[in-house]
């Protein structure tokens, strides 16, 4: 059986597998994402995506947020 793996790419030009995901939080027009598998504690522990840098990136996660 064969799984396909996604993956996006952060403002820090940073690619993560949309599998490691482990919450997405929305900030206007950015999203703020944790790959941390116990968690993360603020922004110094996340990733950015923001619409006016990967737009293609953030629509792929913002769809979730419609």
């Amino acid at each position: 059986m064969n799984k396909s793996v996604s993956f996006i790419k952060t403002d820090e030009n940073k690619i993560i597998n949309e599998n490691c995901i482990k919450w997405v939080n929305k900030m206007n027009d950015c999203l703020e994402i944790c790959t941390k598998s116990n968690g993360c504690q603020g922004s110094n522990d996340t990733h950015k995506i923001c619409k006016s840098i990967n737009l293609n990136s953030y629509n792929k996660l913002n769809k979730y947020f419609e």
